[in-house]
């Protein structure tokens, strides 16, 4: 199999579907003072994290292969990862949260490449390599929370969403793109700013992947664990920001502990946290996905769930009590007066499956226009269908090449000839397959004998609904690729320079040149056609000072002015201590 990402012995067990999302890592699109970037952040994470952080965080950037000095090749992530039974793959920004489960349900970390700018070194609203790799890869090492992401992965996949959930997602992707955009206009920002503030508050009723996405959040993104007093750093979000990172430790950030209460806290992915989850340990997190898991459709069914797939407008999938699974865009239910499902309809292409496989023989060319079936038992009769054994159909007169009325509880009736039955492998009927067929509820008709063959399910009840198909290989175009792309910056002239500049420090830490006059003529190039760039002058100076040259003298008396500016005023008092204290 061809595929345009390197495979190995986790990734080749990804589903098609979701090949669609990944990209080719443009590291050659990173310039010189994105790896000074880079470094300056892990380096002040590292120095700094070691004390706030979960103990597993500094030992697990070793064993995924995350380098302080470069950003990440993700093949050489992935050789590293593969050892812990994970693996990594490049995607643009932010990928619709159904997708972005399925991929953690697989031991797959998705990791947007795009790397954050200086104008955002502390904290970027996008998904950067960053946040992703330096963040969410090293704590996976740890086993324990390693199996709560893949589960989390499995169950959130499927959560079903509302139709507002996805334009919520396109209106962040959006304005994440938009903030990290050196480029953009302020117009643009406070336009997709206000559409996602319109969303946040017209959302109604929380579906259960914005209550997922929630859970995520304060878990996975920005969750702090041990006790309330003395918390330590876990969510990736925390772990990858040195502002929120030192910000979230301090009085002002209140500290809750975790509980399922937090699927209903929303958050403003825009700004700082105001509030923190705290979780006892990684087992507590575990507890409460379950617990959560245990309120979903997937578990519940019922007239509740297929309502939440109808109000999704979204491809989903219920499974009946036989086991048989009906995946499509369900656009109608009938319920009884004690709130039971007695009748679904599914608007366009539609598959059967079985166990997850599709059902040969009913798969979208075989249902392209929809399916309708009724639920339950039939009237006067307490035996259900689906516990039929062949004598009792015979009794009953169910059988081919009989003409028979079928009056279900509820009032459904369905009137025809019977052509045949599907049985799964341990002999209990699944389907009733009939010609000639008539379909009611009462005096409403539900389906008309010149409309075909009319196959009928056999379930006394709705035992699971959810999102997605229950056999992915039946829908071919299954998820979409978000049309709003993450922008490539255009650099200028100037910019480019600069980044030459950048590229010769690196070039002379990397290679232990030891040259006062080469520091000296970049730090007046710097002076004169880049006076405000403080991030490359912390590089000279942490070199003349490791070397000892007269010109530490002037560089640091250039950094000391630069700190008047309150941009900048803690991001070098940090970058000096880091100098003073470490070795290169």
């Amino acid at each position: 199999m061809k595929t345009h990402f390197e495979l190995n012995n986790v990734t080749k067990k990804l589903p098609k579907h979701l090949h669609k999302f990944v990209v080719k890592q443009p590291y050659e699109e990173y310039t010189a003072q994105n790896q000074a970037v880079w470094r300056y952040v892990m380096r002040m994470n590292v120095d700094y994290l070691t004390k706030v952080a979960h103990e597993s965080y500094v030992k697990g950037l070793s064993k995924t292969g995350i380098s302080v000095e470069n950003i990440p090749y993700m093949e050489g992530m992935n050789r590293i990862l593969k050892e812990i039974g994970w693996a990594a793959v490049s995607v643009d920004g932010f990928i619709p949260p159904n997708a972005f489960m399925e991929f953690q349900a697989y031991n797959v970390l998705v990791i947007a490449s795009d790397m954050r700018t200086i104008d955002h070194i502390e904290y970027t609203p996008a998904p950067d390599i960053i946040h992703e790799a330096a963040g969410h890869a090293p704590i996976i090492a740890n086993p324990e929370y390693a199996e709560y992401l893949r589960r989390f992965g499995e169950i959130g996949s499927k959560a079903i969403s509302s139709a507002k959930d996805y334009e919520m997602y396109e209106a962040i992707r959006l304005l994440s793109i938009l903030k990290e955009d050196p480029n953009s206009s302020e117009k643009e920002i406070l336009e997709a700013q206000e559409k996602v503030e319109y969303l946040q508050n017209n959302m109604g009723e929380l579906s259960e992947m914005a209550q997922i996405r929630n859970l995520h959040w304060w878990t996975v993104e920005y969750g702090l664990i041990g006790t309330l007093e003395n918390p330590k750093i876990y969510g990736a979000g925390l772990l990858s920001s040195i502002g929120e990172s030192k910000w979230c430790m301090q009085d002002e950030v209140k500290k809750v502990p975790y509980s399922i209460d937090a699927a209903n806290v929303n958050f403003d992915i825009t700004k700082p946290q105001p509030q923190l989850f705290v979780t006892p340990d990684f087992a507590h997190l575990s507890l409460v996905l379950e617990q959560f898991a245990n309120k979903m459709a997937i578990r519940r069914g019922g007239l509740k769930g297929i309502q939440k797939l109808i109000n999704s407008k979204n491809l989903g999938t219920i499974e009946l009590s036989t086991g048989l699974q009906i995946s499509g865009v369900f656009t109608d239910v009938i319920a009884d007066e004690n709130g039971n499902p007695i009748y679904f309809q599914t608007t366009g292409e539609t598959a059967l499956a079985n166990r997850d496989k599709e059902l040969i023989g009913h798969g979208v060319e075989n249902h392209k226009d929809g399916f309708g079936s009724p639920v339950g038992k039939l009237k006067g009769i307490n035996i259900p269908i689906e516990n039929m054994s062949p004598r009792d159909l015979e009794a009953y007169q169910i059988y081919e090449g009989k003409q028979i009325v079928l009056e279900f509880e509820g009032g459904i009736k369905v009137q025809g000839d019977v052509i045949t039955g599907t049985r799964d492998l341990r002999g209990r009927i699944q389907l009733i397959t009939f010609k000639n067929c008539t379909v009611k509820h009462f005096d409403r008709i539900l389906f008309k004998p010149d409309w075909g063959i009319y196959d009928m399910a056999i379930g006394k009840e709705v035992v699971a609904a959810y999102s997605g198909p229950a056999d992915a290989a039946s829908f071919l175009n299954l998820g979409k690729v978000s049309e709003t792309k993450t922008h490539k910056i255009n650099y200028s002239d100037s910019q480019k320079e600069l980044y030459k500049l950048y590229e010769e420090v690196r070039d002379i830490r990397e290679n232990k040149i030891k040259s006062e006059e080469k520091i000296t003529k970049i730090f007046n190039q710097l002076k004169t056609k880049f006076p405000l760039d403080w991030l490359l002058l912390l590089e000279l100076y942490e070199l003349a000072l490791h070397y000892n040259f007269s010109i530490k003298t002037s560089i640091l008396d250039k950094l000391e002015n630069l700190k008047c500016n309150k941009s900048y005023t803690k991001l070098i008092e940090n970058g000096l201590v880091l100098c003073h204290n470490k070795k290169i």
